[in-house]
């Protein structure tokens, strides 16, 4: 049975086990949240490499994709704190949330055939993203698509491990009453489709927006650039 849930404490770290190999029907469907629902992405990158520029840190677009994308707030300050100081990595902190909300007002949409895909998608959906809740819930309700999932919405606050470690997926699987070998998850980001290969489930890496292909690329992930064609794919599976 699917079972929405309120945010909980973070729970203790998952123990590493071997992965069931991901087969039979998908019963759920898990998203990641920027790059994937909203396009974030580029915004975030923008932020990131002006941030870097201004306090001291210089940074290209692809540095920041590789460093940054797919990986919590608190994992973002604690490489900028290894560089620059726990005082300057706060002062980072604070300018992107500001800076990022403001531009997430101005500009922010859903990611390209999006909400076509969500139409088309009869299977249970939930996200599971790196972001806090107060952050999904101005960019998805920014964009009109926060009501699609509320109560199914789990943030890698709630668990002990962001990714790659598979600590939210299986969480959100867990919460969602769902095996996580009959779970696919869609991201965006090297950090995620690990780990969701790394929970045992099927992933689904898509590469329309700033990361590469081949940083995607794996076994159990399809790689894709069209979210239109998602449903198409989730039922091949």
């Amino acid at each position: 049975m699917i079972k929405p849930t309120e945010p909980t404490e973070p729970t203790e770290p998952t123990e590493p086990t071997e992965p069931t190999e991901p087969t039979g029907p998908i019963k759920l469907v898990i998203f990641d949240c920027d790059g994937v629902l909203v396009d974030s992405e580029r915004i975030a990158a923008r932020l990131q490499v002006a941030l870097g520029a201004e306090l001291g840190w210089p940074l290209s677009e692809d540095e920041v994709v590789g460093r940054f994308i797919g990986r919590s707030h608190a994992a973002i300050r604690e490489q900028v704190a290894d560089r620059l100081g726990a005082e300057t990595a706060a002062i980072w902190a604070e300018r992107f949330e500001e800076l990022h909300r403001e531009a997430v007002d101005a500009e922010l949409a859903p990611v390209e055939g999006l909400v076509e895909a969500l139409d088309a998608i009869t299977l249970p959906m939930c996200v599971a993203s790196s972001g806090s809740h107060d952050k999904m819930r101005h960019t998805l309700g920014r964009t009109g698509l926060y009501d699609r999932f509320a109560g199914r919405i789990y943030s890698a606050t709630e668990v002990a491990r962001g990714k790659p470690a598979p600590d939210l997926f299986l969480h959100a699987a867990r919460s969602m009453g769902v095996a996580p070998a009959a779970c696919v998850v869609v991201e965006d980001s090297g950090p995620g489709v690990r780990a969701a290969r790394a929970a045992g489930m099927r992933a689904f890496g898509y590469a329309g927006g700033l990361t590469p292909a081949e940083r995607l690329a794996g076994p159990d992930t399809v790689v894709f650039h069209d979210m239109r064609k998602l449903p198409a794919l989730i039922t091949e599976q």
